[in-house]
C-alpha cells in the first residue's frame, strides 16, 4: 500500500459549552481519538447521524480547527500552523466544498469574482491567465460565462453549489474535503453534483474526504467508509463489503434504513431514542442505551477498534472473529 496523502492519528477535540447565561462551562468531547489514511486518488466516506463528529474531524484535518490531542500529517508534513505562510501553502493544496452552497458564498460578489479570489490569494498566475482559469473552472463544471457575471441569489441550489466547487478548484489541490456537499440540494441535482465530482475526481485524480448522513450517496462514490457514534469510529472498512456485510450493531441500523438497489432486505432495524447528549457521554460503549443486542459489559467497557482482517476494523463487544455477524445483515 502506498504512503497516505493525508494521516490522521488519535485526534481528538473538546469544547467548553455553557448552558444558559449563568450556566457552569461543560466540556463536550466532540471528536474522540480518531485515526484514518487516505491514499492518494481514493475517496474515503464518514458516515453518522448529526452530532457524530464527521464535520469537527473534517475541519480538523484541514487545520481550520486544532486538535486537543493528536496529528494529522499531509504528504508527509505536520499541518502548519493557521496563518502561516507554510499553512497558506498546504491550503493551496487542501480545499473544502460546503454544506450550504449559498452561505459560502458572498451575495454582494459575482461568482466568477469569488472563483477567482483563491487566484488571488496565492498569487497564482497574470490578471490574463487567471481570467482563462475562471473560463476553464465554469466549464468544467458545466456553466458558462454567463453564469459566472451573476449573483449568488440569481443561480439555483444546484449552480451554486458547482460554483462552490469551481472555487474549491481553483488552486488545482490534491485533496477535497466535502461536508455533506450534497444535502440540501434536491434529490436529482444531487445526483448531479455527485456525478460531477466523480468525474473531476477521475479526470484530476483527486483525493477526497466525503462527510454525510446520506449511505446512498456514500455508497456512490466511496472507496472505503468509516462509521461514526459519538466522536468514535464504531466500524471502518472497504466500501462494497461494508455495506454488504455491516458488523456493528449501529451500521447495521443505518444501512438497513438505506438497502441498496437489488439486495434483497430482512427488515429495517429501528433505532431507539435520540443520540446521547455528547456532555453526558454514556459510560462504556456509547451505543449501548440503544443497542438491542447490549450486554452488561457493554455498559462498563469501551470497546477497542479492532481489525477482523485487512479489509475492516469494528468496536463492538459483540464481534470477535472475521466471519462474525452480530446478526444477518440486513
Amino acid at each position: 500500500m502506498s504512503d497516505p496523502l493525508v494521516d490522521i492519528q488519535g485526534i481528538s477535540r473538546t469544547y467548553r459549552m455553557r448552558s444558559g447565561l449563568f450556566g457552569r462551562p461543560t466540556a463536550v468531547q466532540a471528536v474522540d481519538g480518531v485515526s484514518l489514511s487516505i491514499t492518494k486518488g481514493e475517496t474515503l466516506g464518514i458516515v453518522g447521524e448529526s452530532g457524530s463528529g464527521k464535520s469537527t474531524t473534517g475541519r480538523m484535518v484541514l487545520g481550520l480547527e486544532p486538535p486537543d490531542q493528536g496529528s494529522v500529517r499531509f504528504d508527509g508534513a505536520p499541518i502548519a500552523a493557521p496563518g502561516s505562510a507554510a499553512w497558506r501553502a498546504q491550503r493551496a493544496r487542501m480545499q473544502m466544498i460546503f454544506q450550504d452552497p449559498l452561505g459560502a458564498l458572498d451575495r454582494r460578489l459575482p461568482v466568477a469574482d469569488q472563483i477567482r479570489e483563491p487566484l488571488d490569494i496565492h498569487n497564482i498566475g497574470t490578471k490574463s491567465e487567471r481570467d482563462a482559469r475562471v473560463h476553464e473552472l465554469l466549464q468544467s463544471v458545466d456553466l458558462n460565462d454567463g453564469h459566472g457575471r451573476r449573483y449568488p441569489g440569481a443561480l439555483s441550489g444546484g449552480q451554486r453549489q458547482r460554483i462552490v466547487l469551481a472555487r474549491a478548484l481553483a488552486t488545482k489541490p490534491d485533496f477535497l474535503v466535502c461536508d455533506e456537499p450534497v444535502s440540501a440540494l434536491d434529490v436529482s441535482i444531487q445526483a448531479q453534483v455527485v456525478n460531477l465530482l466523480v468525474d473531476l475526481q477521475a479526470q484530476l485524480g483527486l483525493t477526497m474526504l466525503f462527510i454525510s448522513h446520506d449511505l446512498r450517496v456514500v455508497r456512490q462514490i466511496s472507496s472505503r467508509v468509516a462509521v461514526m457514534y459519538l466522536g468514535r469510529i464504531v466500524e471502518h472498512g472497504d466500501a462494497d463489503d461494508l455495506f454488504a456485510r455491516p458488523q456493528h450493531p449501529y451500521t447495521q441500523a443505518l444501512v438497513s434504513a438505506s438497502p441498496a438497489p437489488g439486495r434483497r432486505s430482512t427488515g429495517r432495524i429501528v433505532l431507539t431514542g435520540d443520540p446521547p447528549n455528547p456532555a453526558a457521554r454514556p459510560s462504556g460503549c456509547a451505543f449501548h442505551p440503544r443497542c438491542r443486542l447490549a450486554t452488561a459489559r457493554c455498559a462498563v467497557e469501551v470497546p477497542a477498534l479492532t481489525a477482523l482482517d485487512d479489509r475492516r476494523q469494528v468496536a463492538c463487544h459483540l464481534v470477535t472473529g472475521p466471519q462474525s455477524q452480530t446478526r444477518d445483515a440486513a
